[in-house]
């Protein structure tokens, strides 16, 4: 991947081709000759912006992971039934996923291998938890099965969400629209977890 010479550039188009780089060849395998090259500037003004690579990979899973969170404080996941609340967070997880698919893929793939992948991992963790509450609540309160373990049914939830990664493309004919994936990840997902 080689982009043409810029003139100017932003951080965030800066932080955009990172994160484009670092989907492409994985964390550890890119340099900031890599990047250098990526963005068409030299070293120095990337140094310039930033102390270096792992500044940009705490940009950019940041940017996910603020996504997400934000997520938690909409209306829909504060207000009504522990049921109705975990929907909505599904379903905004999804979208949020697809909006923001560069930044998310990352947030994804990170290892735990230094301390930004750790924090990552860490706030991934806290985010899941918090959704298992959720669920584990809308069992109790009785509108989910009992007899599906919340950890186990919070991992397959995840699990579907986060494969969307690796299929969705919009720009290159998804299979469906985005507001159409993350009505058929809700759907499908509650259709199985419902009692009634």
């Amino acid at each position: 991947m080689t982009m043409a010479k810029r003139d100017t550039y932003t951080p965030e188009t800066l932080l955009a081709v990172a994160v484009e780089v670092f989907n492409q060849r994985g964390y550890d395998g890119t340099s900031m000759e890599h990047l250098s090259r990526a963005a068409g500037i030299s070293k120095s003004s990337i140094y310039h912006h930033v102390r270096g690579k792992e500044e940009l990979l705490e940009r950019a899973v940041g940017r996910a992971l603020d996504r997400l969170f934000a997520i938690l404080d909409e209306p829909g996941a504060r207000r009504g039934r522990a049921v109705e609340r975990l929907e909505h967070v599904v379903h905004r997880t999804a979208d949020v996923l697809m909006a923001e698919l560069p930044y998310v893929t990352l947030l994804l793939r990170v290892r735990g291998n230094t301390r930004t992948e750790r924090w990552a991992l860490e706030r991934r963790r806290e985010f899941d938890h918090q959704v298992s509450e959720l669920l584990r609540a809308a069992v109790d309160e009785g509108d989910l099965r009992a007899d599906v373990d919340v950890r186990l049914a919070t991992r397959l939830l995840f699990g579907m969400i986060n494969s969307i990664v690796e299929w969705y493309r919009p720009d290159a004919g998804a299979p469906a629209a985005g507001a159409e994936v993350s009505d058929t990840v809700v759907r499908l997902a509650f259709d199985g977890l419902r009692t009634s």
